[in-house]
């Protein structure tokens, strides 16, 4: 069979089959069994599935996994969030779109803390947007916020996603979270410029707290109690990781004892709550395993059938210019954010451009972060971005028409954001370079 067919086959089947609402592991994993049932016949392509899952998800660094999904759900029944709003509020609610800056803040520690984007956009949906709406903020401004500061926990680490991003291309854990640290503070910094001066310029927008809803300095001083424990645990995390104490896998396990120890103190750490623990624990577990299996699976017969390889020789041997290839790959990945989970896209798309751009002489830890920029830009984009859904669903009062229109300034200051690490390389290796240093 033609390496052109294969290839036709391999990936129009898997349009067809997402097109069709089929759940991506099983499409990735049913695929590959066929495909390899035509190849090699029944057992030495259920062998091979078996063998090859069970080598790739045995990896050392996949073991982090479980414990910051663990962490997460910890963290999602502390009600620390609250207490980081009450925090925001007090210090913020006086300035013009102050409390939408703060949110953008809270949103962001927040998304860090669990790595969920669906966590993060529903648990400040609940909190926030309530709060803003009551002291006049546009419903706009207040939606885009928070979804935007919501999917930064794909950026600023510790993030589930860059963990799977290291095991598939083989870079350091590490060295890719503190990559991300400086594009996620940068990104969460112009969603703040934003938000302040289109408050300034428009205060109907987000007007200020009223004077006689406002702090004094020692209730504003005492409210700071509220960010100790969440900040103490992202510290914690990165902290022992940049100091060279614990590996990224060590980190997630002292992650969860900090996190444990947060939701104890809030007195929160309830047998109900340890039970919602568990259950979300071990859904999100089997949901991000399933599609590794599946992945493994597709990327064995990509690589197998050669049509990886074919692609990228393809691509390689014409004069296109690399980075016109980069950029392309980079508009991929913005479509499928807007159609299918994250870890789907990366685990996807893997087999076919990971070799490409090694053979085109780019930095996989720099691109794993415009990777990272580029999912976050599909998880807002309409009209499926998997964060309008979200929003939608803890929201149910707003249009959908008008979570649209309050993402669109957002999806354009990321787009800055990455093209910044596009052209400043530095901006993300810098941290990385100089650990290793």
């Amino acid at each position: 069979m033609e390496i052109g067919l294969i290839a036709l086959i391999l990936f129009g089947s898997l349009v067809v089959f997402l097109a069709l609402g089929v759940p991506v592991s099983f499409t990735m994993g049913g695929i590959s069994l066929i495909l390899g049932f035509i190849f090699w016949g029944g057992m030495p392509s259920v062998d091979g599935f078996v063998l090859g899952s069970f080598s790739n998800l045995t990896q050392s660094v996949l073991t982090a996994l479980p414990l910051y999904i663990f962490m997460a759900a910890i963290l999602m029944y502390s009600d620390l969030a609250d207490d980081m709003y009450e925090c925001i509020y007090r210090w913020f609610g006086g300035l013009r779109g102050g409390l939408a800056g703060g949110t953008v803040i809270i949103s962001s520690i927040f998304a860090a803390m669990v790595g969920v984007i669906s966590v993060a956009t529903a648990t400040l949906g609940m909190i926030a947007r309530p709060s803003m709406l009551k002291r006049g903020y546009d419903d706009r401004l207040t939606v885009g916020v928070i979804m935007a500061g919501g999917v930064l926990g794909l950026l600023i680490p510790p993030s589930i996603v860059m963990i799977i991003y290291a095991a598939e291309s083989g870079v350091s854990t590490g060295a890719l979270f503190m990559a991300g640290i400086f594009p996620g503070v940068l990104a969460a910094f112009l969603f703040i410029l934003y938000s302040l001066i289109l408050c300034y310029v428009k205060p109907e927008k987000g007007p200020a707290v009223e004077i006689g809803e406002r702090y004094t300095w020692g209730e504003k001083l005492k409210s700071l109690k509220g960010i100790v424990l969440p900040l103490s645990v992202i510290l914690v995390v990165l902290g022992s990781i940049y100091l060279g104490i614990t590996t990224p896998t060590e980190a997630g396990a002292v992650g969860v004892v900090g996190a444990l120890v947060s939701t104890a103190v809030k007195r929160k750490l309830t047998w109900a709550n340890i039970k919602k623990i568990f259950i979300m624990t071990a859904r999100l577990n089997g949901l991000v395993f399933w599609i590794l299996i599946g992945a493994v699976a597709y990327a064995r017969i990509v690589a197998v059938t050669g049509v990886g390889g074919a692609v990228a020789r393809v691509i390689t041997d014409t004069d296109i210019n690399r980075w016109l290839i980069l950029i392309a790959i980079l508009l991929v990945f913005l479509a499928l954010g807007m159609l299918i989970d994250t870890v789907a896209v990366l685990l996807i798309t893997a087999p076919l451009f990971l070799p490409l751009l090694t053979s085109l002489g780019f930095d996989l830890v720099w691109f794993g972060v415009l990777f990272t920029i580029a999912v976050c830009i599909g998880s807002l984009t309409p009209p499926f971005g998997i964060s309008i859904f979200i929003m939608r669903g803890v929201a149910p009062d707003i249009s959908t028409q008008k979570i649209y229109s309050a993402v669109w300034p957002f999806i354009f200051l990321l787009l800055i954001a990455m093209a910044l690490v596009l052209i400043f390389p530095q901006i993300a290796l810098w941290l990385p370079e100089y650990m290793r240093n």
